[in-house]
């Protein structure tokens, strides 16, 4: 059997390698546009911050490595044709066409830095980070800037802002949403984020779009909604990605509102073709639409149950909650399920408390303070959660993500056993002060 790969990220080699775990015999064909495989994306702002030493250090293994393996990883090649009904995929590198046969096709081709409308976009001193490169660039072009501003306040945005500012440049964050990470948090519950940045040096404008990029062939100056101007020596656009669906159009594959239409097996439309990662829509948990996950975590484990159902083993994809967390300087933050806001957009109505409890129980050295917020449905079923501390969010917005999935209410959570001891939480935990709270709210 004749695997062939498109797209060399998180699903691409998460696939190949999970397939080779099940199947030692299959001719296994990755093929990517880009030169370096196997590293996570998510790592690049703490390189361009110093924190990791070199982009060497988060490349984790080389083609080579693969090879050893029986995976064959052709870089820096595009992929321009695909042909379903003769089973073909052609593809162009070093100025020369190859069309080779697949038995099974994957497309992991995952997303394209979405642009936004704005004059000036193409000046030098314009950047996007979708790859080790284009960091590698970034790095180059923060020797000389003293001035910069990032657009787009989610997660890779807040991390690159922090990440220029610990480098000595003064920084503008912007974001024309009226709050930064608007998919995952509250306003409340941002507005402490935003807080802390500002206090780390970082000027941050919300609900205000970049409508102009000034320069003479370089950037100089940034527009917002016409009115206010800031010095820039670089801008990045964090503005977020687009699935990537030429492949997918060309092979036939059912699009659906924002990506490619998967089931559960993570099977297309189309026989013998399946998609993993940034390009496909998932399922939502909680309410059963169509939605898009895209996450290193959610590739991985749709790479999982891809590679068993193309070996022809028991395999199902569980819908998706869209948990995260991000730290930056000294403050973690992460979420799951639904904000308040999103909840009220579908229908819901939400019961929602916020807490303020501490990391350690109080008179142990050190305690920080932690900030949680938990939504539930009108009968009490946990639907969301959203946190913010100095340590201990992860584990945390992991529990949480657990108990959303098994349907757990708040008053079920609130009786739950918690393990304790002074050095790593209170004796009542965090957690169970915020769903002991939202009870009140019920009869």
């Amino acid at each position: 059997m004749k695997i062939v790969i498109v797209g060399g990220g998180a699903g691409g080699i998460s696939t190949a390698s999970n397939i080779r775990k099940l199947d030692e015999e299959c001719e296994i064909i990755v093929l990517t546009r880009d030169n370096k495989i196997a590293y996570s994306p998510c790592a690049i702002p703490y390189v361009l911050s110093g924190t990791i030493k070199s982009f060497d250090d988060i490349i984790m293994r080389t083609p080579e490595d693969y090879k050893a393996k029986g995976i064959d990883i052709i870089t820096e090649v595009e992929v321009t044709a695909v042909d379903n009904n003769a089973k073909t995929v052609t593809y162009v590198g070093n100025s020369k066409e190859t069309k080779i046969k697949y038995d099974k096709l994957v497309l992991a081709t995952g997303g394209k830095p979405f642009i936004p409308p704005m004059e000036g976009a193409d000046l030098e001193g314009v950047y996007q980070i979708r790859n080790i490169d284009d960091g590698i660039r970034v790095q180059e072009a923060m020797k000389d800037a003293k001035t910069a501003i990032v657009t787009g306040a989610g997660l890779i945005g807040i991390e690159i802002a922090f990440a220029l500012m610990r480098q000595g440049i003064n920084v503008t964050l912007s974001e024309m949403m009226p709050q930064i990470v608007p998919r995952s948090l509250d306003k409340d519950m941002s507005d402490i984020l935003v807080s802390y940045l500002e206090s780390e040096g970082i000027n941050v404008v919300l609900g205000k779009p970049i409508t102009k990029l000034i320069g003479d062939k370089k950037v100089e100056k940034a527009c917002f909604d016409d009115e206010e101007i800031i010095d820039a020596d670089m801008v990045i656009l964090a503005t977020g990605v687009r699935a990537e669906l030429d492949l997918a159009r060309m092979a036939g594959c059912e699009i659906g509102r924002w990506a490619i239409l998967v089931n559960d097996r993570m099977e297309t439309s189309v026989d013998d073709i399946y998609a993993v990662g940034d390009c496909v829509e998932s399922k939502d948990l909680i309410l059963g639409f169509n939605t898009i996950s895209q996450l290193g975590t959610t590739a991985v484990r749709e790479s999982k149950t891809l590679a068993r159902t193309i070996c022809n083993k028991k395999s199902k994809f569980n819908p998706v909650l869209n948990s995260m967390v991000s730290k930056v300087g000294k403050l973690e933050f992460g979420a799951v399920g639904y904000t308040t806001t999103f909840a009220q957009q579908n229908r819901i109505r939400p019961v929602v408390q916020k807490v303020e409890a501490l990391t350690r129980a109080r008179y142990y050295p050190n305690a920080k303070p932690m900030d949680i917020k938990v939504i539930c449905d009108g009968n009490g079923t946990i639907i969301g959660c959203q946190i913010i501390a100095e340590e201990r969010v992860a584990e945390r917005i992991d529990t949480m993500t657990l108990a959303i999935t098994e349907g757990l209410t708040c008053f079920d959570l609130s009786n739950m056993e918690f393990a304790y001891a002074p050095p790593v939480s209170m004796v009542t935990d965090p957690l169970i002060i915020a769903v002991e709270e939202v009870s009140k709210k019920f009869n």
